[in-house]
């Protein structure tokens, strides 16, 4: 006689350790799971619903400056460092982390400081916690170039961190207590260098002790040899090591024309890009030097940054609006355009993974872009009382973002504008990339189980507010894009063969080429 019993093991069924949770058995089978598309286009709806609604982008403001706030200069040295200037001449060190004021020097420069750079190098240094020193340039309008000491003691980051959590630490200005003395001790520069006309912008070699300046012409100086503040003689200037020109530039103060922004490749040490008042974009390389490529832009570009992991690419900020990605092997035709600012752009900065870019703009509004998808932007950032945006600048995890702005306050923002802060389990992380996985999914040009598009995810995950003077003048460019759109199609239609027909929008932009 047969007996037939089930039979289950009861390994497959007890949770394999203490703590852990319980095997569960699914059938893989679709036939036994009709439902699942609809579930999974719910989930995917909800999933950018609580985006939306988690989405608090703003962490945090540095205040204190009493002026407006041109220079953002973020250490890649020391990621919780960051470097402010103001237009009254007061250069600021902040602490990340805890949102306070390190190092305060008032009257840096008796102008507007136009630009601040960090060295990446070390430097000797007399303190007793042993550690290498850092250096801080900045020049203005007063044709200075200064180098200060830029480090702190990390005791007093750590009594940052530590009065921090004290009540009455900080003063108005969110100064902590330990640097009341030292702010109003005058801090005087290392090391000086002067010349004939203003500086306009300064930036930093890679790995060697040079820095490159921006006015009439760029200029290369050596860090160790300018003139110190002890030095009796105050007419003396330091030369400069290299001059790089293009064209008929004299570089004389009586010079017309002058190079606005200065940018090393921070991969390819040994180029540079120029950005000059005539609208003229340069190429130079230290090793020649001499310019080796350069374009002439239909309007003129404020800022630049290069690819930290292209080298050959750099993006350009625009006064038309708009920004413009290059490749210096190809320089005719730009190979991105960005569009959704109403007003001037003023600044342009990378991602340290090369995969976003953030931007400031006239229309007092911060930009996200992701790099070669789609020529809108991610996401906007704005507040009530935040005026124009001069600079921006990215922190060294790809986490936050800077913005300096006129109204006197350095802003930080989370660049996942709905990203947790703080410890997350495994758990909440799974459960984050599953709803990533499927705004992936059903996002695109997926459609529903009903056969249906999946707009109105699309409509909820570009969804953004915006106050109304920028809805009002992005409604009106729209307007304009679509009537010069229909022009250039119809004149495209009707040109005779023979005859030139209208450019593109990534080669209108470029005026000429300079040889």
């Amino acid at each position: 006689m047969k007996i037939k019993a089930l039979s289950r093991s009861l390994d497959a069924h007890a949770p394999s350790s203490s703590g852990a949770p319980a095997p569960q058995s699914r059938n893989l089978d679709p036939a036994q799971h009709p439902f699942a598309q609809a579930r999974e286009y719910t989930r995917a709806l909800n999933a950018v619903k609580m985006e939306r609604m988690f989405a608090k982008p703003f962490v945090g403001a540095l205040e204190g400056h009493s002026d407006g706030v041109y220079v953002v200069e973020m250490d890649r040295t020391r990621g919780n460092v960051v470097a402010t200037g103001a237009g009254d001449g007061e250069i600021r060190l902040w602490h990340l982390p805890t949102r306070s004021l390190l190092q305060s020097i008032p009257k840096a420069h008796n102008s507007i400081i136009q630009s601040l750079c960090l060295s990446p190098l070390t430097f000797s240094s007399s303190s007793s916690n042993g550690l290498g020193s850092r250096r801080l340039l900045s020049c203005g309008t007063d044709r200075t170039v200064q180098m200060w000491d830029a480090n702190p003691d990390s005791g007093r980051i750590e009594a940052a961190m530590d009065d921090d959590e004290e009540d009455g630490a900080r003063d108005e200005d969110g100064t902590i207590g330990w640097l009341k003395d030292r702010k109003l001790k005058r801090t005087e520069p290392l090391l000086t260098w002067h010349s004939k006309v203003a500086f306009n912008s300064l930036t930093h070699h890679a790995s060697s002790p040079i820095f490159a300046s921006a006015s009439t012409s760029i200029q290369l100086w050596d860090l160790s040899r300018g003139q110190s503040s002890s030095s009796s003689s105050s007419s003396s200037s330091s030369s400069a090591l290299q001059t790089l020109r293009w064209g008929t530039s004299t570089g004389s103060s009586s010079d017309t024309s002058s190079i606005n922004v200065v940018r090393f490749n921070q991969s390819e040490p040994e180029l540079l890009v120029g950005l000059g008042s005539d609208r003229g974009v340069n190429l130079y390389d230290t090793r020649t030097g001499g310019a080796v490529n350069g374009i002439t832009m239909s309007m003129r570009a404020n800022d630049a940054a290069w690819n930290p992991i292209e080298p050959s690419v750099f993006t350009l900020a625009s006064e038309d609006q708009n920004l413009y990605t290059f490749d210096i092997r190809n320089m005719k035709s730009a190979t991105q355009i960005y569009k959704d600012h109403v007003s001037a752009v003023m600044s342009v900065a990378y991602s340290p993974t090369g995969q976003d870019l953030v931007s400031g703009s006239y229309d007092r509004t911060v930009r996200l872009w992701s790099v070669g998808r789609g020529n809108r932007s991610r996401d906007v950032y704005h507040t009530s009382r935040m005026q124009r945006v001069f600079s921006t600048a990215w922190t060294g995890d790809a986490r936050f973002v800077l913005s300096g702005s006129d109204d006197g306050n350095v802003r930080l923002w989370k660049s996942q504008a709905s990203e947790k802060l703080g410890v997350i389990s495994t758990k909440e992380l799974k459960a984050a990339e599953y709803r990533e996985a499927l705004k992936k999914k059903w996002g695109g040009t997926a459609t529903t189980p009903s056969g249906g598009g999946v707009g109105e995810i699309t409509r909820i995950a570009k969804q953004r507010r915006v106050p109304k003077a920028i809805k009002g003048a992005q409604g009106l460019k729209r307007t304009m894009e679509k009537a010069q759109r229909v022009k250039g199609e119809r004149r495209r239609k009707h040109t005779r063969e023979g005859e030139r027909k209208p450019q593109s929008a990534r080669k209108k932009a470029i005026v000429g080429e300079k040889k």
